[in-house]
């Protein structure tokens, strides 16, 4: 799934701009303690000093295990203004995150503190929920998300196949109320994202800082 991150620059560069934004995409599948489906994003996380700000992880995919996993790369998990990992078109999961943030500004001063104080070379998930009237009905979703995977395995959909091929039923089963929370999810992530890198450029150029201490690239 997509999202936005922050990204801490090299060294070499002397700007005090304070964030960049990209696409990015991370999870654990389901099944994958015998598929060994693990995303490669999810290993970057853990070496690379990065704030990605996502809607959490997709229902169809193994959260339990994506968490475990995420913590075993010291990767930190933050709650943007709650304490449950949001569901991507669901809000709550049922798993709790590291830490719940309540604002941008306090959003910011963990990324500084992290990655310009501390010079931690783990990246940080802020998981950010789907706004409350745009969110899809969990019960819904469930059903379709249990339908489609059996539909999926008797159709022995597999490999890279299988994502497409769930989220797109999903949508039809669900008679595209997960495509609107796709979309408006979308559009908070983005809106989150935005008012924290404001903050993180705020605090930084307060604090006079210089991107002088080793990125995982240079080292």
């Amino acid at each position: 799934f997509f999202f936005l991150m922050i990204r801490r620059p090299p060294r070499s560069t002397q700007s005090r701009s304070s964030a960049a934004s990209d696409v990015y995409k991370r999870q654990v599948h389901r099944g994958a303690e015998t598929t060994f489906d693990i995303s490669a994003d999810l290993i970057e996380l853990g070496t690379t000093p990065v704030a990605v700000i996502s809607a959490g992880a997709k229902s169809i995919l193994d959260i339990p295990k994506t968490l475990e996993y995420l913590e075993t790369q010291g990767v930190a998990v933050l709650g943007y203004q709650t304490d449950d990992f949001p569901m991507f078109f669901i809000s709550k999961s049922g798993y709790k995150v590291s830490q719940k943030v309540e604002n941008a500004q306090e959003a910011a001063n963990i990324i500084k503190t992290s990655f310009y104080d501390l010079c931690f070379r783990n990246g940080i998930l802020i998981g950010v929920p789907v706004p409350a009237e745009e969110e899809a009905n969990g019960e819904k979703i469930q059903v379709a998300i249990e339908q489609a995977i059996r539909e999926c395995d008797e159709q022995k959909i597999t490999g890279p196949n299988i994502t497409p091929y769930l989220l797109r039923r999903i949508n039809e089963l669900t008679e595209g109320d997960s495509s609107r929370s796709n979309v408006a999810l979308i559009k908070n992530n983005a809106k989150t994202g935005a008012l924290i890198s404001v903050e993180l450029s705020k605090i930084l150029n307060n604090s006079c800082l210089l991107y002088t201490s080793p990125s995982p690239r240079d080292s």
